[in-house]
């Protein structure tokens, strides 16, 4: 099994409870750099620091992605790898593209993401902002492929609204982590729960 763990925007305290768990479990905890290591060596039994090239350059980047992916994925066919990284690995990540290489080439190997603070949720804190209302996050297009839209508890209208937008990729997930939670995608209801969280996407 190969899971991505977020650590956090960089202090060590903001670590998860289930991330400390998951890194005291793994065999081998690979991170993609300084950072994310000093983060980790607390908990982690073995550590492998992976290399990670800024740069736009599509060849370098893909190949080395499979030069990651052939360090980890024989770990986690064995037993339990976890790639530790700054931040969510689900919102601008190093991760969510190797775990798509790693899904398409090794079809049979389970893949999971464990949230972390991200820095969209702990800039506000650290800057004493709060916000109350609408926001967009982007890391340059002001028109967002995504959109993610809280308490949507008339999903199915919201939806039907969202199309004219450009919007045809739907998830409803209804009371997370909760008692009766629920995922919608496709086929949306008429009513949810108050805590419901739409994401809504261009594909």
């Amino acid at each position: 099994m190969l899971t991505a763990v977020g650590l956090g925007p960089g202090d060590a305290e903001l670590l998860t409870l289930k991330a400390v768990r998951l890194l005291s479990e793994a065999d081998t905890v690979f991170v993609p750099g300084g950072i994310a290591s000093e983060l980790v060596k607390p908990y982690a039994r073995e550590i492998v620091v992976l290399e990670f090239p800024m740069t736009r350059d599509e060849e370098v980047i893909t190949a080395c992605m499979e030069r990651n992916a052939e360090k980890i994925v024989p770990v986690a066919r064995a037993g339990k790898a976890v790639f530790g990284l700054i931040g969510d690995p689900n919102y601008y990540s190093t991760f969510s593209r190797l775990a798509g290489m790693v899904r398409e080439r090794y079809p049979g190997l389970e893949v999971e993401t464990v949230p972390g603070i991200s820095s969209i949720t702990a800039v506000a804190s650290h800057a004493q902002i709060p916000v109350n209302g609408a926001f967009l996050v982007t890391d340059g297009p002001a028109d967002p492929a995504t959109k993610i839209l809280m308490k949507v508890t008339h999903p199915k209208e919201k939806a039907e609204l969202l199309k004219s937008e450009g919007y045809n990729d739907f998830t409803v997930v209804e009371r997370m982590y909760m008692d009766g939670e629920c995922v919608h995608r496709g086929t949306l209801p008429e009513k949810t729960n108050y805590f419901s969280i739409m994401i809504a996407r261009k594909v």
